[in-house]
């Protein structure tokens, strides 16, 4: 019996070569971004957010600060893959839906802001460390529920962030982490690269 879930996985390939012609509608780029958002944060920071460059004219903006790749024009989206430094002091307000839920009680809130605050105040590679590992989180379900849908993807790092990050209007606070193009794939994409035997990679402790 297969597990459609682990067989959306396993088959997920990088998309180089997409539809230029095809398009997603807001409404399906913002579920994505909803799926997206279900990923694993510290302390339910949820310091991440996601810029959909979906028209030709920000595509135009982006493609020459993105090497000039033809997956930045030709995807129906791109999403720049936002980070935001950790900041404890946004934990009480995360965690108010979560309170009001009924999930948490209201008490616990300070068990969880004061030991954030210990480990990220004044630690700025924490804060980015942070950043980079929950919009990672973010871009990987994204990932994987574009695979499920029938859509390719592909990760990026080739990019100036510097250029991304003035263009686009990043807060001081904020990471451009990765590029993550999005949308129907055409003929000539590889499969599933083979990877490193698991022997190679795994240690029992």
């Amino acid at each position: 019996m297969t597990n459609p879930v682990i067989e959306t996985i396993l088959s997920r390939s990088a998309a180089k070569y997409y539809d230029s012609a095809a398009t997603l509608s807001d409404d399906q780029i913002r579920e994505l971004v909803r799926i997206g958002t279900s990923a694993p944060t510290s302390f339910h920071l949820q310091n991440w957010r996601f810029i959909a460059v979906r028209t030709p004219e920000t595509k135009a903006r982006l493609l020459p600060i993105a090497w000039n790749q033809p997956a930045i024009s030709d995807a129906a989206v791109t999403f720049i893959i936002v980070g935001q430094l950790a900041d404890a002091s946004t934990i009480p307000q995360r965690l108010a839906p979560v309170v009001e839920a009924g999930i948490m009680p209201a008490h616990l809130v300070p068990d969880w802001e004061l030991p954030a605050r210990g480990l990220y105040f004044e630690q700025p590679q924490r804060q980015r460390d942070e950043a980079v590992r929950s919009a990672t989180f973010g871009a990987a379900a994204i990932i994987y529920a574009a695979r499920s849908l029938g859509l390719g993807s592909t990760p990026m790092i080739g990019f100036d962030d510097v250029a991304v990050h003035r263009e686009f209007g990043l807060a001081e606070d904020e990471v451009p982490v990765m590029l993550l193009t999005v949308g129907p794939e055409r003929t000539g994409n590889w499969p599933q690269k083979p990877r490193l035997p698991v022997a190679d990679v795994l240690d029992f402790a």
